[in-house]
């Protein structure tokens, strides 16, 4: 029996042994980078936008996009509409004053810049018909510009260049660079 006892008694420790052992050994820790600046992801992910946005309690814009993400982590922070946009701005009787699609859109918080890239379409209020593949938006400004190809149809002529200016109701607008079909009266 006293052999009974001091071969559990071993058990025992062995056991006790063993488990101190387990715990007490170290930790494996794995780093995981924090995300900077650079590579936050989105805070915000939002999908099938309409959204209104106002200026100073008046509605200013109409969004509507397949996907929006929200990077304010980011360094600058922007919000991304990389499955296409359609924007329409309004004036003060919420009247339609531009109508703008693209194939996707950059909106640069802090700047108050929009950068429109890929088939880019544009309808003012005068029903000119504006067509480039990259266009800055600055609402701060309130300006629009290209150093792109820009194609502008009016009703009686095409006009075509390389670099564009206006102002953001695309009502007085200069084409840099210019070529262009003018119909020749007899």
């Amino acid at each position: 029996m006293h052999r009974k006892i001091k071969s559990t008694t071993i058990a025992l420790i062995a056991i006790v042994v063993l488990f101190l052992q387990i715990s007490c050994q170290e930790e494996k820790k794995t780093a995981v980078a924090a995300p900077d600046g650079n590579n936050a992801p989105p805070t915000m992910s939002t999908y099938g936008v309409s959204n209104l946005i106002s200026d100073s309690g008046r509605i200013s814009y109409r969004i509507d996009a397949e996907e929006w993400l929200v990077y304010d982590k980011r360094n600058p922070p922007y919000w991304a509409f990389e499955k296409g946009a359609y924007l329409e701005k309004y004036d003060r009787d919420m009247n339609i004053e531009a109508v703008i699609k693209c194939d996707t859109a950059y909106f640069y918080t802090d700047e108050k810049l929009w950068k429109l890239i890929g088939n880019v379409d544009i309808q003012n209020i005068k029903k000119e018909k504006f067509f480039t593949q990259l266009l800055y938006w600055s609402q701060e400004k309130k300006e629009i510009y290209s150093d792109a190809h820009i194609k502008i149809e009016q009703e009686d002529q095409i006009t075509e260049g390389y670099g564009f200016n206006a102002d953001q109701s695309l009502d007085t607008w200069h084409i840099r660079n210019t070529k262009g079909i003018y119909p020749i009266e007899n």
